[in-house]
């Protein structure tokens, strides 16, 4: 399966959760894994806590200080930070199924973040069973 996200500012996160949570009912598996995977290179996949926004706000800004957009970066196009805030966060997350629901903690939520937009992005899902 897969999905689209429309970011609307350069750097956000949002929450797609749900929508993870539905490819993997849709499945039809019981026990197993799904894959969420990112296929772009200023764009990231996190699991993090989703009950206070302020929590992706912090992460966010903490992300900012450790890549500045404006630091002297030599790739023309000027999204070096996003690159390098894509490779810290990392380009997918695995998350069990147990008994047809995603085993995240009680303040987890999946994440799609956004480096470089406001774009159109696509999320891949892939659901797979233990037998």
């Amino acid at each position: 399966m897969r999905f689209e996200v429309r970011t609307q500012h350069r750097e956000q996160f949002i929450d797609i959760t749900a929508e993870v949570a539905r490819a993997v009912s849709e499945s039809g598996v019981s026990d197993g894994a799904v894959l969420v995977y990112c296929p772009h290179t200023t764009a990231a996949i996190t699991i993090n806590e989703n009950a206070d926004p302020d929590v992706v706000r912090d992460l966010l800004d903490g992300l900012e200080r450790v890549a500045p957009r404006h630091a002297g970066w030599r790739h023309v196009e000027g999204n070096s930070d996003g690159h390098l805030k894509s490779s810290l966060v990392g380009a997918s997350e695995v998350v069990p199924i147990v008994e047809g629901r995603m085993a995240l903690g009680t303040w987890q939520g999946i994440y799609f973040a956004e480096f470089d937009g406001p774009r159109t992005r696509r999320v891949l899902v892939s659901v797979l069973s233990e037998a």
